[in-house]
């Protein structure tokens, strides 16, 4: 069991990335209108993340470098090199700025549904006081600098998550059959086209990327350990998407269409499996909450280490000075209630042309022999790649029609 234990790398702090307060939400939303039929597209998801985020713990074990340094050395043209380096800075530190204060608020909504509302008023300002309990506590795990307990807390809160949503969808004693048919049969029911392309949106996220090439060097020194790392990945990103397709299978047991969020989700499942299922779900939401809320800050000062040149350490002032920075956005702008929609369209576009050019970038240099050397790409890796760079590519064509209302696609 030690040895079990010892081996649990960053593949779980992944997992609580993608499953923040926007998953929880879209897959609310997927069930309560689609029930199980768009099960298929967290299953494609999480096949998707699997591949990308192999290949990123892969260089980041065989380079000892972060995915934003591989950026800066491997990409020789001036011009494409600093366009690259201004891309992942805008979608990254600016993207994660933006989406901090929805983390937080996610916490803060799963508090509020155990607890009430906890709100004080400064002038002619209300302040949410679990914003700031949330900002507290992501603030202290990351200044501490230690990458053990940072691990140990994330996974905690990672299986505190897991048990919450599985034990409520388990409560909702699904149809198994259909459930296995919207998992493995692909459909496009009426009006569903947006919902899938956010499913797969949220579970495939750039940051993630450049946030497990830097921790697995934290975890893991030599190259030789690549199998524990790929483990890892596999059986964590695996888990998260279970807890994702639980919150779906959850919402299917609804319905209401007038649920938007998932503590509408658990007050409209109370009255059908009673106070248990409200608890497990909002007990779910401020982990998805404030696991996003450490995570993200922590990708963005990654980032910027690498693309700067700075050096990676969770001590230095530089680093935390990035970190610092994202959480007191986030905590203003999620205690306050404050909306930057234009902060927050910017980061969606950022981020929706980021990812295709990260997959591209990776499955350029994967097969890089002269960087990697027998740990490059193989024929397979480089197929399952390019299929994912072809349908990130479509999403990030989708993001861009979303926000500026055109007809791309």
């Amino acid at each position: 069991m030690k040895n079990i234990f010892k081996n649990i790398g960053p593949g779980p702090l992944i997992a609580a990335a993608f499953i923040g307060p926007g998953t929880v939400t879209v897959c609310t939303l997927s069930g309560v209108q689609f029930g199980f039929a768009l099960l298929w597209a967290m299953v494609v998801s999480v096949i998707a993340t699997i591949v990308l985020q192999e290949m990123t713990a892969r260089l980041g074990l065989a380079t000892q470098k972060g995915l934003s340094e591989v950026i800066r050395h491997e990409i020789k043209h001036p011009v494409l090199k600093y366009a690259a380096i201004v891309l992942v800075l805008s979608a990254i530190v600016v993207g994660n700025a933006a989406y901090e204060g929805g983390n937080i608020s996610g916490g803060v909504l799963g508090l509020e549904t155990l607890f009430g509302a906890s709100a004080f008023t400064i002038g002619s300002f209300k302040i949410n006081s679990f914003s700031f309990l949330i900002g507290g506590i992501a603030f202290v795990l990351l200044y501490l600098g230690n990458y053990k307990v940072l691990e140990r807390t994330l996974i905690g809160l990672v299986v505190l998550m897991s048990i919450a949503f599985l034990t409520t969808a388990i409560l909702t004693k699904p149809d198994i059959l259909a459930l296995l048919k919207g998992s493995f049969v692909p459909s496009f029911p009426n009006g569903s086209t947006l919902l899938v392309i956010a499913l797969i949106g949220t579970t495939v996220v750039p940051y993630n990327l450049f946030l497990h090439a830097a921790l697995v060097q934290e975890k893991w020194k030599n190259i030789k350990d690549l199998k524990y790392a790929r483990k890892d990945t596999f059986v964590a990103i695996a888990l998260g998407g279970l807890v994702s397709m639980s919150i779906i299978i959850s919402a299917s047991a609804i319905q209401i269409d007038s649920i938007t969020n998932v503590a509408d989700l658990a007050l409209g499942l109370q009255p059908l499996f009673g106070d248990f299922s409200t608890y497990f779900l909002a007990v779910g939401l401020f982990a998805a909450g404030i696991t996003s809320a450490i995570t993200a800050p922590l990708a963005a000062a990654y980032v910027a280490s690498g693309c700067f040149g700075w050096h990676s350490n969770l001590k230095s002032k530089r680093f935390r000075a990035v970190w610092m920075f994202i959480l007191i956005v986030g905590v203003v702008l999620s205690s306050s209630g404050f909306k930057p929609i234009e902060i927050i369209k910017f980061a969606q576009i950022a981020n929706g042309v980021l990812l295709p050019v990260i997959a591209g970038f990776l499955v350029w240099v994967m097969n890089r022999k002269a960087l990697l050397g027998v740990y490059k790409n193989n024929s397979l890796q480089n197929s399952f790649g390019l299929l994912i760079f072809l349908m990130s590519l479509l999403l990030a064509l989708f993001a861009i029609q979303n926000v500026f209302n055109l007809n791309i696609l």
